[in-house]
């Protein structure tokens, strides 16, 4: 152990917390030209965010001065909230006045200290990481200096670029621009390093999106080189199970461009097989390669209408780690024994080798559960399995129903392209093969989780937290303005009160705002290396095992899996319990950056759709109402504004608590149906401009 070692263990037990520079050289014995050496490691330590020292010259880590790390979520007035890395149950954000900003901007990762005398502020006092290093927007000359304007609202600084380093943009570009300095107190500096586009064009505004959340199609050259070279190897049995015999299948999507799971079903008795099997990616991608390094960083494929931004490159991605029909495939399988009534028996993973029989769509197994001939003429040998998943899916549905599975028929949009490059926005209806699917998958996702827990391996859970009393405070207000009755406790809600709730309002007009706001009473679901459960399946138990392909939380347990499986319990408690906690709270950052990125490149597309049909009218449901209008969205999930000062009748009250805006002869309240007119396309809010029509 060197020097450096040593103070951080000591730090770490509490031998030199709160001692100031002569205190620690006094108790590490340090004499003569050794003070310097412990002093610039000091600062180094300091520097890192390992320690942290207060104003009496004092060192201690981090936790031990009680501080907080997180990411740093900005809002367009200026304040800002701290999204913290590990989540106690039930804990809120943290709030940052402008003031205590100390120059950290949208999306840093930062070490900040609460506040006395505040619940819930705090204060920067380090940023050890900067959310952005690329900032799109357009970029300006103005008196004779030259800036990008963020895209961004919530980056509220505008980027000062030297004129040398503008890359010949023009007035009104769409550009990409690389931060290189952010002095206190100034525009921070950058580079433009892309153009985009003209300002106004579609493409551009898309790329434009999508290169402001980091995001890129393009592998580094090593990494793509990996991914070939190991997707060159040929499948070998070894002393993987056997299953190239199994009847096994995939259904997914008629756009789906990874296909990582398949699954096989057959009765032993009176019982149910059910096989999950899911490719082996871990096989390819090791831990600790340029291949898994890139994987990390992405932490997750990213899905637009026109495009995938992939976790891992094609040859991988939709080669070898794609489980094609006739081509033997390393899985890991999930095989579950479950008995009539739905309830699994017993469970086991193995390393496999399969074989998918058929590549089917949710549209094809549809079509056979319902008798469809044709189809029955091109699976002649898949209608029982199909019929016989069906059977089985509404078996464990019924298992998780009474467990309290809280069901949202919330819906989401499908846009996609047309062979003539038109948007496409239809409405989705979800079918018998969507739900066999995620029956399945949840099942497997259940079994490894409490095999694993049972084993108590170092692992990352798939957790969602019991919703906080204030929220579900003012979701029961909401719902006594509809007239609905919840019977909710907010002290004490469980599952089956949300469910009971969801069920009252199912096939009434209220139901889609019902859901909405219930799915905004929820905690958001993340990763965890700590087991809290999973409030909205109504599970104890639960993870993200089924698509290694395109999350990193999936690939991550595949190999502490694997390592058990081959008796290698110290190896994996050495190499991941760790690191397991950093890695969840990086891979729930990742997850809700391209949560964002696909919801704003989806208003994109909804607002072009929306710029052809002005003057158009639709049946609509209000989605959300605010001081100054309504929202309404349209059955394809297309959401518009309606102005306040565009509604007719006098003076309106916000009623906060019951979602309404109230005048002396009208009312407007969440979930009420009404027909607007397509008025105008808001291009910097990204989002059509109704109006109502009576």
């Amino acid at each position: 152990m060197n020097i450096k070692e040593l103070i951080v263990k000591q730090f770490e037990d509490g031998k030199l917390a709160f001692k100031n520079e002569t205190q620690i050289f006094i108790a590490l014995n340090t004499h003569g030209n050794e003070k310097k050496a412990v002093r610039d490691i000091l600062k180094k330590l300091e520097a890192d965010g390992v320690i942290l020292k207060d104003r009496r010259g004092a060192y201690a880590t981090p936790e031990q001065f009680g501080a907080v790390k997180g990411t740093v979520q900005s809002s367009e007035r200026g304040f800002a909230f701290l999204i913290p890395d590990k989540r106690e149950v039930g804990q809120k954000d943290f709030f940052i006045p402008r003031h205590a900003l100390n120059n950290a901007y949208d999306g840093d990762r930062v070490i900040s200290l609460r506040v006395k005398g505040t619940a819930d502020e705090v204060q920067v006092v380090k940023i050890l990481e900067r959310g952005y290093s690329v900032i799109t927007g357009v970029f300006e000359k103005s008196g004779g200096a030259y800036y990008v304007i963020p895209d961004r609202a919530r980056f509220a600084q505008r980027i000062f670029i030297p004129k040398d380093l503008t890359l010949n943009a023009k007035d009104g570009d769409k550009v990409a621009a690389m931060i290189t300095s952010y002095p206190h107190g100034k525009a921070p500096g950058g580079k433009v390093i892309e153009i985009l586009g003209e300002e106004g064009d579609f493409y551009a505004e898309e790329l434009s999106i999508i290169r402001s959340y980091g995001l890129y199609k393009e592998f580094p050259k090593e990494v793509e080189r990996q991914a070939a070279q190991v997707a060159k190897e040929p499948v070998t049995l070894g002393e993987r199970r056997d299953l190239r015999d199994e009847f096994t299948i995939t259904i997914d999507g008629d756009d789906t461009r990874d296909i990582d799971d398949a699954v096989s079903l057959k009765k032993q008795g009176k019982n149910y097989v059910l096989g999950v099997h899911i490719a082996d990616v871990s096989h390819y991608v090791k831990r600790g390669t340029k291949l898994d390094e890139e994987a990390y960083k992405r932490g997750t494929s990213v899905y637009f209408p026109d495009c995938v931004i992939p976790m891992l490159p094609r040859s991988l991605s939709n080669g070898a780690c794609s489980l094609n029909p006739y081509e033997d495939r390393y899985a890991l399988s999930c095989i579950m024994t479950i008995d009539k009534n739905g309830k699994r028996l017993s469970s086991e993973i193995c390393e496999s080798v399969i074989c998918s029989n058929y590549r089917t769509t949710y549209r094809e197994i549809t079509a056979l559960i319902d008798g469809d001939k044709a189809m029955q003429e091109k699976y002649p040998d898949l209608s029982e399995t199909a019929l016989l998943m069906k059977e089985l899916c509404l078996k464990l549905k019924d298992v998780r129903d009474k467990n309290g599975n809280i069901d949202l028929s919330v819906k989401e949009a499908h846009i996609y392209l047309d062979e003539k490059d038109e948007i496409v926005i239809p409405d989705v209806q979800r079918t018998i093969s969507e739900n066999i699917i995620e029956q399945f998958m949840i099942s497997a996702n259940e079994a490894v989780a409490e095999k694993m827990s049972a084993l108590k391996a170092p692992f990352m859970y798939r957790i969602h937290e019991q919703p906080s009393p204030e929220k579900v405070s003012a979701f029961s207000s909401f719902l006594q303005t509809l007239g609905v009755y919840s019977g909710l406790n907010p002290e004490e809600c469980k599952p089956k009160d949300f469910q009971r709730v969801v069920l009252s309002v199912s096939g009434k007009p209220c139901e889609n705002a019902v859901n909405k706001s219930l799915l905004r009473t929820m905690q958001k679901a993340r990763y965890s290396d700590k087991n809290y459960g999973h409030f909205g399946l109504a599970s104890e138990c639960y993870c993200h095992f089924t698509s290694p392909i395109r999350r990193y939380p999936d690939l991550f347990i595949h190999r502490i899996i694997k390592g058990y499986l081959r008796g290698d319990e110290r190896e994996m408690k050495n190499t991941y319990l760790p690191v397991a906690g950093d890695e969840a709270a990086h891979c729930s950052l990742r997850e809700r950056n391209a949560d964002l990125a696909e919801r704003e490149v989806d208003d994109l597309y909804k607002l072009v759709y929306m710029s052809d049909r002005i003057g158009e009218e639709y049946e609509a449901t209000i989605s959300g109402v605010t001081a100054y209008g309504v929202f309404a969205e349209l059955d394809n999930t297309v959401e518009g504004l309606i102005r306040l000062e565009r509604l007719p009748g006098g003076k309106y009250e916000f009623l906060e608590d019951i979602y309404t805006l109230r005048s002396t002869d009208r009312s407007f309240t969440l979930g009420d149906r009404i027909k607007i007119r397509v008025d105008g396309c808001d291009w910097g809010n990204m989002r059509p401009e109704f109006g109502l029509v009576e």
